[in-house]
């Protein structure tokens, strides 16, 4: 009996042992992938990523081959750190540190040690590599850049960080992916898709040839080429023109909320952040932290709109049928309200009807359109929250869905915004609470694209297209519907004329009758917004803003704009003559107000901005 349960017990662990090791090899296929690692060398053949154009097919983007050096840690055998170190120009401190993240990242997967080798260096370092194994050379394409403008716009490539490698299985460590602008936005049609070979290795670990005759290699497929909408003579001259400036520009063009030119001021040459020298150069950017060239001021900054906004005010009063394009009001050097309050303005003809109330921007006269807007209903929230509504529809108070990867979302107050500051007694409060809106002072806030946008709706009479910076991919026009579909504001089209002969006017007659431009009949608003800072703990007043929106020709708008200068003074002293200078120069292609164009470049603003360092007075109002 017992021989017969020797037996048994042996013969059943021998099928446990047969019934286990088929499940193994035949059924589970969980160890296939690991062996199969352990025999090949999988190398990855990165594309070309793909070129960016202008809206006129000038090239601004295309590539140069770069070089990284590469180690897969298991694969190394002893060699001479000194020599190495002294080919690579590292420390042996160095080098050891960078083979140790290479460890912790995987022994068994590809890690930078060195990046971007330059042609030189590759060439020399191409004929020693054989002498140290588990180190290769990997081919990529690092940018090379046509043009020295519009880096906020384009972006830059730089190498993936960990994060990025542990949520995307596409990128490994060392890879390189889009940053900022539309290198960004639109990475995953310009990186394009990595070709791939499987090498087979024996027992040594030597390569042997193609796995399976190479029917699983893949071949690179390049990136898709982008057409921008950006005209690269427009954004070259914006930034010329706002050198030794701060601010932001943004020109759409109405009829398709094609972005023309996106100006940030100060910017830098995108060629800075290239090759080897890049994170020195991102490292000095980043740390500017007074001029702030890497903050794109075109989409991020938030500054109160001033005088421009009583174009929209103006629209919601004629809407909400609170006044009418004839009825006109006194001006006194300003508004009073209150108990001696008193809303200050400058010299100008009166009393005035809404056209020239626009062409010479009365604060009495938009106080009072105000005023009428918010008590037309039962109680003040019910006027805020209307006009809000009215706002909300050009765009205003939130992030406009254009494609690029960054924004603010400006602000436009609510009745729930005003309930919370005058809590007590309980959300008592009324229009003269909020009459510095009248004259887009007060709580608004908007940033230049927004403001541009705003204009190229008042320009079409009413409706706009989400602004965008993507016009073709391989030469195809785009289709999305975000962007080709007309959003339309509260505004009846009919209350459009008077407002925009009230902006035509200010170059006529009005506080921009000095900047016309020969042969263009121009529409535009000037602007100044107060300015106020931080100094030692205490709120100080700066030097006002300059502010300007324009639109051009009137009848046939081909372009609109908005222009931000900050310290500049007043409206039509910096940015008025910028906006015309640009206008021109769009249209017309050349420009015959030299007198302008030389009077902003030969004025700078550094003075102003280094005014809170050197604790200089301010320029207020002058």
């Amino acid at each position: 009996m017992r021989r017969i349960l020797l037996y048994i017990i042996i013969i059943t662990s021998g099928l446990i042992f047969l019934a286990r090791l088929f499940y193994l090899q035949v059924l589970d296929d969980s160890f296939a992938g690991l062996s199969e690692n352990n025999a090949i060398k999988v190398v990855y053949d990165y594309p070309q990523r793909g070129f960016i154009f202008d809206r006129n097919g000038e090239l601004l983007v295309s590539n140069q081959p770069s070089y990284d050096v590469m180690v897969i840690p298991r694969n190394l055998k002893p060699f001479d750190t000194t020599e190495f170190c002294k080919i690579l120009g590292l420390t042996e401190e160095q080098l050891v540190g960078r083979l140790d993240k290479a460890k912790i990242y995987s022994p068994r997967l590809p890690s930078v040690v060195i990046p971007q080798l330059t042609k030189s260096e590759y060439a020399y370092l191409q004929e020693k590599m054989r002498k140290y194994e588990g180190f290769y050379i990997q081919k990529r394409s690092l940018r090379d850049y046509y043009t020295e403008h519009g880096s906020n716009i384009l972006g830059y490539i730089a190498e993936v960080n960990q994060r990025t490698v542990n949520e995307n299985p596409y990128y490994l460590s060392g890879d390189l992916i889009g940053k900022q602008g539309v290198e960004e936005y639109y990475e995953e049609l310009l990186r394009g898709i990595k070709g791939v070979k499987y090498i087979q290795k024996d027992r040594f670990n030597r390569d042997i040839g193609p796995y399976k005759g190479g029917i699983y290699d893949t071949l690179p497929k390049k990136g898709k080429d982008l057409t921008i909408t950006i005209d690269a003579e427009l954004q070259k001259y914006g930034e010329l023109l706002m050198e030794n400036k701060r601010g932001g520009i943004v020109a759409i063009e109405p009829a398709t909320g094609e972005i023309l030119a996106m100006v940030t001021a100060p910017n830098y040459d995108p060629a800075k952040l290239v090759g080897r020298k890049r994170s020195k150069n991102f490292t000095e950017l980043y740390y500017d932290t007074i001029a702030k060239p890497l903050y794109d001021r075109g989409l991020l900054a938030e500054y109160p709109p001033g005088s421009p906004f009583k174009t929209i005010n103006a629209l919601i009063a004629l809407q909400e049928g609170v006044v009418d394009t004839r009825e006109r009001f006194t001006c006194q050097m300003g508004y009073y309200y209150g108990r001696g309050r008193k809303m200050g303005c400058h010299a100008h003809p009166g009393p005035l009807s809404m056209i020239p109330g626009i062409a010479n921007s009365c604060n009495a006269y938009f106080a009072n359109v105000y005023r009428r807007i918010i008590e037309k209903y039962p109680t003040p929230q019910e006027g805020v929250n209307t006009w809000a509504e009215h706002l909300e529809s050009f765009g205003l108070g939130d992030y406009l869905g254009y494609d690029l990867p960054t924004g603010r979302s400006g602000k436009i107050p609510t009745a729930d915004y005003y309930n919370a500051i005058y809590e007590y007694p309980k959300y008592k409060w009324f229009a003269p609470a909020t009459l510095s809106n009248a004259i887009g002072q007060g709580e608004v806030l908007m940033t230049p694209i927004q403001l541009a946008n705003m204009t190229a709706a008042i320009a079409n009479r009413g409706w706009f297209y989400t602004p965008h910076i993507l016009k073709e991919i391989d030469g195809n026009p785009i289709k999305k519907e975000e962007y080709t579909q007309k959003k339309y504001t509260t505004i009846d089209p009919e209350h459009f004329e008077p407002v925009i002969e009230g902006m035509h006017q200010v170059y006529k007659s009005g506080t921009a009758s000095a900047l016309g431009i020969p042969g263009i009949e121009i529409a535009g608003k000037t602007g100044t917004a107060e300015n106020f800072t931080k100094i030692n703990g205490k709120r100080v007043q700066l030097t006002d803003h300059s502010i300007f929106i324009a639109f051009a020709p009137v009848d046939d708008p081909k372009i609109a704009m908005a222009v931000f200068v900050e310290n500049g003074y007043w409206g039509g002293r910096y940015a008025g003559r910028i906006a015309g200078l640009l206008i021109e120069k769009y249209l017309k292609g050349e420009i015959t107000r030299k007198d302008m164009e030389e009077w902003i470049l030969t004025h700078s603003l550094e003075e102003e901005y280094a005014k809170p360092l050197s604790g200089e007075p301010f320029k207020i109002n002058q």
